[in-house]
């Protein structure tokens, strides 16, 4: 249980709040999902209290909605809110591998090299939530390695849609392999300090992303 380990109610409520997040990233509760309190309740093992505040918050994230019936449902990824993440994404990621390619130390580029390899690893293997989780970070690594606090802290607050979107986007069949080659062309521009290449790479990067996913919703 979840109470059994957090010692106050807001700390509570901040738990079962990330818990149900994670949940709907991952795809555990998927799109048109049913919050229902009592439920999840007992699924965590908490008091309703603490499940209605993270449902509030969920709502404010714009990751579920209550229904004129008081249902209250996960969200689903339109076509609208692909369109935008993604072109936001363009903008803010190309950005950061500009300044990842004028800024990153030289530890930092063997991390990224590292993840670089993992990457490889688990994509010639199909490992998906491996594949998954080495792509995102491959990208915090280039965050992060912009040295830029306030495009850090914008990718942070906008860290939810782009995880529901990526992880949507590399389940597409042949997607993590491509992602992979565009991955190394960035990290080779990185490496090489070509800002403007880094930039332009990136750029494709998340385009191609976006056609990839975009053509799922036209079938």
């Amino acid at each position: 249980m979840l109470s059994d380990y957090v010692g106050n109610a807001k700390s509570l409520s901040a738990t079962v709040y990330l818990k149900l997040k994670e949940n709907i990233i991952n795809g555990v509760y998927p799109e048109g999902f049913h919050l229902v309190e009592t439920k999840l309740c007992e699924e965590f093992g908490v008091s309703r209290t603490p499940v209605r505040e993270a449902i509030s918050q969920l709502e404010l994230d714009g990751l579920a909605k209550t229904l004129p019936n008081r249902v209250t449902v996960v969200v689903a990824v339109t076509q609208k809110d692909i369109e935008d993440i993604y072109n936001i994404r363009m903008r803010i990621e190309g950005l950061a591998a500009r300044l990842a390619a004028k800024n990153m130390t030289m530890e930092e580029l063997k991390e990224l090299e590292e993840i670089m390899d993992l990457e490889e690893y688990h994509t010639s293997r199909k490992n998906s939530d491996k594949i998954l989780y080495s792509d995102s970070k491959f990208h915090e690594s280039i965050y992060k390695g912009s040295k830029s606090k306030i495009l850090i802290q914008t990718l942070s607050m906008f860290h939810e849609h782009i995880k529901r979107a990526r992880n949507s986007s590399l389940s597409i069949e042949g997607r993590a392999e491509k992602a992979l080659e565009e991955h190394e062309g960035i990290f080779n521009a990185i490496r090489l300090r070509d800002e403007d290449m880094a930039e332009q790479l990136a750029i494709v990067h998340i385009k191609n992303a976006r056609e990839s996913i975009l053509k799922t919703f036209n079938k």
